[in-house]
């Protein structure tokens, strides 16, 4: 066949599937549900059947602890050890994973081991950190899936500090691994690496949740804000990110003096010199990147950060060096080989103190970064690491406390927790909530009490709006929040507006006394909790709406959730579960860039919901009256409490025509041939009509056979959020 009788079609260059425009860049504001079906089992190589809290159990951690211990000192040609231990290498990994994690809406952190996966395995703050992971390869590979990247890479960290001398405070494994990156995590709207221009406005205000200065920065710039080597300013930015990480200032100088006794900066040369990361190095380089042209690349030609800064005398040690030498020079400004700032002692002191990584015969004169002079001359920092350097004991305590709280704060309760270096001290940020010591309600019993609950006088809409207000503070992110230990009815919770104060102390205040009068009538040990009963009576709830609708169910309830105290709650910390918005009860806390509709995703994602749980929720908890301050908008029904199918036939009724109203953000429906008005909604509302995606499912619980199916589908995803904090069921 001559090349004029081919078929064209299939010798034409052939595009690859996904590879074109897609509906981002046709419609860069479309509503973006892909967060809502991350990590599914289609993208998990692991058996349906695989436990990991079985397999972690099941490992040896000594053993592997061992291994991790002779890998320190096993110094490899293809990527030479600073000083001959890997150990600061590994801290670096271990602290780069966790540090990414941010209180505003608890994503990052180590959780998922996303290091591995792009865009973090790529930012200009982890170069070479690629080549510590590959070092741990054969490890991970010897113990298979008993350990976790994510558990592994923490663990690591932990083993590096001891193997440098230092009693760290406990190790906790549990972080089971995803398969792709994490889509849902905003680290900020920059298109170019360690630029920071838009998330700054004001006098310096950074956007929330936003916890990093720049575009690919964990935290600050270490040369100083936007590069300028001033450590006072630096301390401003380096308060405001720590804080975000949930770390006070002890915390923060705990942290930076402690990770900068150990090991070493790379600057040996010309950045220019160093090649792309590995997301876009060449396909030979197998995962790794910035592969070096300046001398040999590695070892004493490393280029990482592009400062070459040696903190202590023994960067393999645990010390108080690092303080030693901050307040015993005085320091001058320089550069580094690379041309980044730095600092030095005034007058040539300190010359010949410090070790060169690789070459014994070589000594230096002691370094810092701009900031860590932020320690010094920031006067409350300032006084903490003058303490500390005067107490070491203290310093140490507080370095252990501060890497446990880093490395684990994204983990949620100690429930969660695996392994025998749990440590056994409770600890506040920890959430803690009391463990059962009664005896738990029967079947019979919780049948009666959802009887006297619907004989209270208390609403459907009451009930179900409190059980939500209680439960859905939960965040899957850092499993944080949720039902267990009923802190609805403590500072901070009971008193947002978001909850309805005067409402929720008239429910609370009923379910109390239902709560005494059952415990006093008990004879032996049992008991229900306030925070079992809070679950329950919005189940009882649930059921007499579909009783009303026509459908006998029962809701699913596990008793076992205990009340936490004031003592035992931290205001500060639980401050940042207040929603700015909640989709769900149609509420919104002020005006925002981002869109309602946005904000409900994102809300539905920190809860763990697919689009078609979303979906039913929203129907659901409308036409219940779940709105906060019982607003009509969204309720597109005549008989609210009653659990019907209304708000999909009723949205997608072609006789009525939508408007926007003068209330800003509100829609007016009215009859297409009357001009009567007949409903009102928000953008949340119409937004299940107006999305593609999300109105072909209102269209199957809009349906006429679905109202069967739509009282199934809410009750269950219903079940799922009020039982997400249940770790004691997994």
């Amino acid at each position: 066949m001559t090349t004029e009788n081919k078929c064209p079609f299939h010798h034409q260059s052939t595009p690859v599937t996904g590879s074109g425009t897609d509906n981002r860049d046709w419609w860069p504001n479309q509503l973006n549900l892909k967060i809502l079906h991350q990590h599914s089992s289609l993208s998990d190589p692991l058996d349906n059947n695989f436990n990991y809290a079985e397999a972690f159990n099941s490992l040896d951690l000594d053993a592997l602890k061992k291994d991790l211990h002779a890998l320190m000192t096993d110094s490899q040609e293809w990527w030479p050890a600073d000083f001959g231990h890997y150990g600061p290498l590994f801290v670096r990994m271990a602290w780069h994973c966790a540090g990414t994690y941010r209180t505003g809406d608890g994503r990052g952190g180590a959780g998922a081991g996303q290091q591995r996966f792009a865009p973090l395995n790529s930012w200009p703050d982890n170069v070479n950190l690629d080549k510590a992971r590959r070092l741990l390869w054969p490890i991970k590979q010897k113990y298979g899936q008993k350990i976790s990247w994510a558990d592994l890479l923490v663990l690591t960290g932990n083993v590096a500090l001891e193997s440098m001398g230092f009693k760290t405070f406990g190790f906790a494994g549990g972080r089971a691994d995803v398969w792709e990156p994490e889509e849902d995590v905003y680290w900020g709207s920059e298109t170019t690496w360690l630029s920071g221009d838009k998330r700054y406005s004001g006098e310096r205000n950074l956007e929330n949740p936003l916890a990093a200065v720049q575009m690919g920065l964990i935290y600050v710039n270490p040369e100083g804000p936007n590069g300028n080597p001033d450590p006072v300013a630096a301390a401003k930015d380096i308060r405001e990110t720590f804080c975000r990480m949930a770390m006070d200032d002890e915390e923060t100088v705990a942290l930076i003096a402690g990770g900068h006794t150990f090991g070493k900066t790379h600057g040996a040369g010309d950045a220019a010199l160093v090649g792309p990361e590995p997301e876009a190095a060449s396909i030979e380089e197998q995962g790794l990147g910035w592969a070096s042209s300046f001398g040999s690349g590695k070892g004493g030609d490393t280029i990482s950060s592009g400062l070459e800064v040696t903190w202590t005398q023994t960067p393999t040690q645990w010390s108080n060096y690092f303080f030693q030498n901050l307040f015993g020079y005085e320091w001058e400004l320089t550069k580094s080989p690379a041309g980044a700032h730095q600092w030095q002692p005034k007058g040539g002191a300190g010359a010949g103190e410090m070790p060169d990584a690789h070459d014994p015969s070589k000594r230096h004169v002691p370094t810092m970064l701009t900031t860590d002079l932020s320690l010094r001359f920031d006067p409350a920092y300032e006084k903490i690491s003058r303490r500390f350097y005067e107490n070491p004991d203290q310093f140490a305590d507080a370095f252990a406390r501060a890497w446990f709280k880093l490395t684990h704060r994204d983990m949620g309760p100690r429930a969660r927790y695996l392994g025998p270096e749990v440590p056994a001290e409770e600890l506040l940020w920890q959430d803690p909530i009391p463990v059962v010591n009664h005896t738990l309600v029967s079947e019979q019993d919780i049948a009666d009490l959802k009887t006297k609950v619907l004989a209270s006088g208390l609403t459907v809409s009451q009930l179900v709006s409190t059980a939500w207000a209680s439960a859905s503070t939960f965040r899957g992110s850092d499993k944080r929040g949720g039902a267990n230990g009923a802190r609805i009815r403590l500072a901070p919770q009971k008193d947002w507006a978001v909850n309805q104060p005067e409402q929720l102390a008239k429910v609370l205040g009923t379910l109390e006394n239902i709560q005494s009068e059952f415990n006093r009538a008990q004879s032996g040990n049992k008991q229900i909790s306030l925070a079992d009963l809070i679950v329950l009576a919005g189940t009882a709830g649930v059921e007499q709406a579909a009783k009303a609708a026509g459908h006998t169910v029962t809701v699913p309830f596990t008793p076992g959730r205990m009340d936490a105290t004031q003592e035992q709650t931290d205001v500060e910390s639980f401050a940042v579960l207040e929603p700015i918005a909640d989709g769900f009860r149609n509420y919104l806390k002020g005006r925002y860039s981002v869109t309602a509709e946005a904000l409900l995703v994102d809300k539905a994602q920190l809860l763990t919901l697919s689009a078609p749980e979303m979906t039913v929720l929203v129907g659901g908890l409308r036409v219940l009256g779940a709105n906060v301050g019982q607003a009509p908008h969204g309720v597109f029904t005549t008989q609210p409490g009653t659990l019907t199918n209304d708000f999909f036939v009723n949205l997608l009724d072609m006789g009525t025509v939508w408007k926007a109203a003068a209330e800003d953000g509100v829609f007016e429906g009215r009859d297409r041939i009357t001009g009567d008005l007949k409903w009102t909604g928000t953008r949340v509302d119409l937004i299940f009509g107006s999305h593609s995606q999300l109105r072909a499912l209102a269209e199957v619980y809009g349906s006429a056979d679905a109202q069967a199916k739509f009282v199934h589908d809410f009750v269950n995803a219903w079940t799922k959020v009020m039982n997400l904090d249940r770790f004691d069921l997994a």
